[in-house]
């Protein structure tokens, strides 16, 4: 793969997409082959090893596995990165967050009147915004999304798609 470059798989149900991508990010175990980054052989046996490594994660099942519903946008984006936005005491530094949350809300269009309502209150396509918002605040290096626009309006699908390509 090259830099911006996006390869999708195709299948039919149960042909293990899903599976693929949730190995790759090491919530489950690979049967078999390498993961090579940049040149180096990655040891991804839990999804810490994948973030550490830049690869992440957009699953299917966003309200499932990818936001904690009950909590605001601000924790959903923040929790993810505290690695971040922690000084060396285990602080987190409220100028960090805040900017980090702002730049996800304009950066992805997110349509919230604020980043401290719940997450389970937007719309599906927003949703999906604060799913992405997380993990590009890391600059990651590989962004997996397995079914991105599921669930979601047509307008919504088409700003994941332009989100995507402009990755």
């Amino acid at each position: 793969m090259y830099e911006g470059e996006i390869v999708g798989f195709a299948g039919l149900m149960g042909a293990g997409r899903t599976e693929t991508t949730r190995a790759i990010f090491g919530v489950d175990p690979k049967d078999s082959g390498e993961i090579i980054l940049e040149g180096k052989t990655l040891k991804i046996t839990n999804p810490n090893d994948a973030i550490r490594a830049g690869i992440v994660l957009a699953p299917e099942d966003r309200k499932k596995d990818g936001l904690c519903t009950k909590l605001s946008i601000r924790h959903n984006i923040a929790l993810p990165n505290l690695d971040i936005l922690c000084n060396k005491l285990g602080v987190v530094s409220s100028k960090k967050e805040d900017q980090m949350c702002d730049e996800a809300v304009e950066n992805l269009k997110i349509k919230t009147p604020n980043v401290d309502i719940n997450a389970g209150n937007l719309s599906g396509g927003n949703q999906q915004k604060v799913v992405v918002g997380k993990w590009l605040a890391r600059n990651s290096k590989v962004v997996i999304f397995d079914e991105p626009t599921r669930g979601i309006d047509v307008a919504a699908k088409v700003e994941i798609y332009n989100l995507m390509n402009e990755l």
